[in-house]
């Protein structure tokens, strides 16, 4: 298989809601960043999330709106990356389908998240055939355009790892159709919720992206910092606090530096920390706002990027999949 001109990428997100400040730093902008020298293939996984919401689907397509909304606002540009729908490219299901031919049941089994995801998430139901074999469906949305990379943070590396050793199987049986996508670690900005543990919309600790100044600064305001640090004269330890972390994207060095010191020796109060985060936050929150409330103005222009996104990936898949039926003599 010869090289692309240009390194492929390929990832994608569920449409469970919007988007928040911990989307936006543990992945959106690194997505950004490889739209400059990547062939980009961003998508909404709306088969992935009926793995565990099967009951739920009502919420899907708003979901998916809102979600292609925030990428565009933060900086994905349609022009350099394809966006598009999973489920509207057939050809992931096909591929999907002949993967699950060739893969052992003991890889899926194995797989991390199959078994954490059972113990944590016990209010509902994930013995389905489905939620087993996501996995394999990953791996289709991947190899399905020759991927080169997917962006990756450590602990999805034992997912990657699987889809490897899948393409591995099929290159083996059927010839070499697909490369091995490699991980391309990214090293995700930690951004905690206003309650001090991660932000998640399930906890209810997010603060979206582009909320208003007025949401934006009741909530930092009232976001948890060190716990240990009582009074204003205590000295604190900026490593355990949230506000410091997104000192870490959002201020120039001197003002962590501030920051950090300050909090070590009582020098500043945590409502000084969190006036000057605010100067930053604040007027790039405005910004997405205003993005997103001019690309929800024009619903048109939008379903049209992603029917264009849709299309383009279609193509790229159509070519793969003639490839592996020639491979697999089908």
């Amino acid at each position: 298989m010869s090289e692309p001109l240009q390194p492929i990428v390929v990832s994608g997100m569920r449409p469970t809601g919007r988007l928040h400040l911990g989307h936006l730093h543990g992945a959106i902008a690194n997505w950004v960043k490889l739209q400059s020298n990547h062939r980009c293939f961003y998508f909404s996984a709306d088969w992935h999330a009926l793995t565990t919401s099967y009951d739920r689907t009502e919420v899907i397509r708003e979901s998916q709106r809102e979600m292609f909304v925030d990428w565009i606002a933060a900086g994905i540009d349609p022009e350099r990356a394809s966006l598009f729908i999973q489920s509207q490219v057939k050809e992931h299901a096909e591929l999907y389908l002949l993967l699950g031919m060739i893969t052992p049941l003991g890889w899926l089994e194995r797989c991390p998240t199959f078994k954490d995801q059972k113990e944590q998430l016990t209010d509902r139901d994930l013995n389905l055939y489905g939620f087993l074999g996501y996995p394999v469906l990953m791996t289709a949305d991947v190899v399905l355009y020759k991927a080169n990379a997917v962006p990756v943070g450590v602990d999805q590396i034992p997912h990657l790892e699987l889809s490897r050793e899948i393409v591995r199987r099929f290159n083996f049986h059927f010839g070499e159709v697909f490369p091995e996508p490699k991980p391309l670690l990214t090293e995700a900005a930690k951004v905690l919720g206003t309650d001090g543990r991660k932000m998640s919309k399930s906890y209810g600790n997010a603060i979206d992206l582009g909320e208003s100044a007025e949401s934006t600064t009741k909530k930092i305001m009232g976001m948890v910092t060190d716990p240990s640090r009582k009074r204003r004269q205590d000295p604190g330890n900026p490593d355990v606090c949230g506000i410091y972390d997104l000192h870490k994207v959002y201020s120039p060095p001197e003002v962590l530096e501030w920051s950090a010191t300050g909090c070590r020796s009582a020098g500043i109060g945590c409502v000084d920390c969190k006036k000057k985060l605010l100067e930053k936050l604040a007027p790039d929150q405005e910004r997405l706002r205003e993005r997103r409330e001019s690309l929800l103005a024009r619903p048109g222009d939008l379903d049209e990027l992603i029917r264009i996104g849709t299309g383009k990936a279609r193509a790229e898949a159509q070519r793969t999949m003639a490839e592996v039926r020639e491979a697999m003599k089908l």
